[in-house]
């Protein structure tokens, strides 16, 4: 029986996917730097607030070392299958982007409009994210 195949290597190096994970992982790290600014954050108990503040401090060193990692393998595909592991991770980037641009877009809060930046742009990314969190989950049969 042979081994899987990560089709989402292919994905993210052939097909430049890699582009739309280092912008969603920018984001979020720009998000959890600015966590404390928060609509929803502020509403939350102070209690939460440092646990949620502590748990950004921790992540924020991940997305430089993940995005690292992703500029590291684009040589070669077999160097770009070495990021398997961090598809939950990946996946999490693009999610809270996606959730951003959607909370910018709907309630217009100055604080996501601010953190996403340009809303054309933004609004062009939401299908690419989508793509991407389809093809990076992917594996041949």
């Amino acid at each position: 029986m042979s081994e899987k195949v990560w089709l989402g290597a292919i994905f993210l190096k052939d097909e430049g996917g890699y582009e739309i994970v280092l912008k969603a992982l920018q984001h979020y790290k720009k998000r959890l730097k600015t966590l404390g600014n928060s609509p929803e954050l502020k509403d939350a108990a102070a209690m939460f607030a440092s646990v949620l503040h502590q748990q950004a401090v921790k992540t924020v060193p991940k997305i430089d070392e993940t995005v690292e990692k992703i500029k590291n393998s684009l040589e070669d595909i077999q160097s770009t299958n070495k990021l398997v592991d961090e598809i939950p991770f990946l996946e999490k980037a693009l999610q809270c982007y996606e959730a951003d641009i959607h909370k910018a877009q709907d309630y217009g809060h100055e604080y996501f409009v601010n953190l996403v930046g340009d809303m054309e742009e933004a609004t062009n990314d939401l299908e690419i994210i989508n793509k991407a969190l389809k093809k990076i989950k992917q594996f041949s049969e």
